[in-house]
């Protein structure tokens, strides 16, 4: 069983940045792709970014493309999420997932984890 806490919350003005952190524990983090997700109040749970095993690979929705870095240290067991240029629509609760290193469905798709953490607050203010 992978426990996964994510730290960084905060509220920053547009423009602004912010980096998220995922700490891992209870499994071998490098047999895990990783993503994080975002939900906004009354928004369903949206796909962010992903990185593979080896962190040779990422993946980030359009909306996040060039703003969002998505990077990962197999000898820490955390996975990190830089955001730089912030805009008021990226307000969520963003959480961090494990997955299994390979996946034959979407990468984008929830289904694509098996472990949650339990999200942490971005307020970006206009």
């Amino acid at each position: 069983q992978v426990q996964l806490v994510e730290s960084g919350a905060g509220l920053v003005q547009a423009g602004g940045s912010l980096r998220l952190s995922c700490a891992a524990s209870g499994g071998t983090f490098s047999n895990y792709a990783m993503g994080w997700f975002r939900q906004a109040p009354g928004k369903e749970r949206e796909f962010v970014a992903r990185i593979n095993w080896s962190g040779a690979n990422t993946y980030y929705a359009d909306s996040v493309k060039g703003r969002f870095t998505i990077s990962r240290d197999n000898a820490k067991n955390t996975v990190y999420l830089q955001m730089i240029s912030l805009k008021p629509e990226d307000t969520a609760v963003y959480y961090c997932a494990a997955g299994p290193r390979f996946y034959s469905g979407s990468l984008y798709s929830r289904h694509a984890y098996d472990y949650w953490g339990q999200g942490t607050q971005v307020t970006v203010s206009s």
